[in-house]
């Protein structure tokens, strides 16, 4: 349980933001090298040409952090990581299109 004295600390970022590679990896409190092993199987994709000029969605953050979890939580792999975030995003679309069935 956390004591009154102990603060909650986070990052609050939408889909449009960009972050530099560094700040990527600074924001999940991850080695640059990890961060790029998830772009090297597809987990997130950057904008920009080569690692220095790389810039991350909010979104590529939310997936590095689920990545962490299915690791820390899972024991998940890369590649297993990457087959969970597919098919999760396969449930969401799936729900989303259902729920507009419903309504009508």
């Amino acid at each position: 349980m956390r004591s009154e004295s102990e603060g909650i600390s986070g990052l609050l970022l939408d889909e449009r933001c960009s972050l530099t590679l560094g700040e990527l990896s600074r924001a999940c409190r991850v080695h640059a090298e990890w961060v790029i092993e998830l772009v090297e199987q597809g987990i997130i994709e950057p904008s920009g040409g080569g690692a220095r000029q790389w810039r991350f969605s909010g979104t590529c953050l939310g997936r590095v952090m689920q990545v962490q979890r299915l690791q820390r939580d899972l024991g998940v792999n890369l590649a297993g990581a990457a087959l969970a975030l597919d098919l999760l995003e396969e449930v969401r679309t799936l729900r989303r299109r259902l729920s507009v069935f419903e309504q009508e």
